[in-house]
């Protein structure tokens, strides 16, 4: 970001889960009711609604087992990209056909990317996965995987609101590679990440 950017981007934390609550809430829950678990180990079993989803998420937090960047206009939330060690997040969709396909698994998977529909359409997909990539770097870095839809061969608009983890095309703008199809409509993509002190 640059010093004119009116966003700031700080990391998920117990002191800005507040924030990243206010949101989720402003959206009725996300897909739902997700709160934003369905990657994480409990989440495909949740079933438990709503407010069980956003007490799991902010035990998740408390105990350091939830990573996101958030993007921040002022005070509030407008954006997150999550991400996690694949032990934190194993719930990846298609997971029977990546695990056969996949020589390694990643250090990092980004999941999620969720922008607050007033601010849609403004370029905040892309700054909240390089808050990721930048939270990722100060972490230790390595190799990071995403998992966008693949539009390239798509005739047929998609809704934004179904871009859980948006396009290829953005991935390959912040230099991830291609590295292979995940189930009919998403890829893995990868990309190394250097360490940062």
């Amino acid at each position: 970001m640059t010093d004119a950017s009116p966003y700031d981007i700080k990391a998920l934390s117990a002191e800005t889960r507040p924030a990243f609550d206010d949101m989720v809430v402003r959206h009725g829950g996300i897909f739902g009711g997700c709160w934003c678990i369905y990657f994480h180990p409990d989440g495909p079993e949740r079933g438990q609604g709503a407010e069980a989803n956003r007490a799991l998420k902010r035990q998740y937090v408390e105990e350091g087992k939830a990573h996101a960047a958030l993007v921040f206009d002022g005070d509030e939330a407008i954006a997150w990209c999550e991400f996690g060690s694949p032990e934190e997040l194993p719930s990846i969709h298609h997971r029977k056909q990546y695990d056969a396909t996949k020589a390694r698994d990643p250090d990092w998977r980004l999941t999620c990317i969720f922008i607050d529909k007033r601010y849609r359409r403004r370029g905040i997909t892309e700054l909240a996965l390089r808050g990721a990539l930048d939270l990722i770097a100060e972490a230790g870095g390595g190799v990071v995987e995403g998992y966008p839809h693949d539009l390239t061969n798509q005739t047929k608009k998609m809704s934004s609101s179904f871009l859980y983890n948006s396009t290829r095309r953005t991935y390959e703008r912040l230099g991830f590679t291609y590295d292979r199809p995940k189930g009919l409509k998403n890829c893995v993509m990868v990309k190394t990440v250097s360490a940062r002190a």
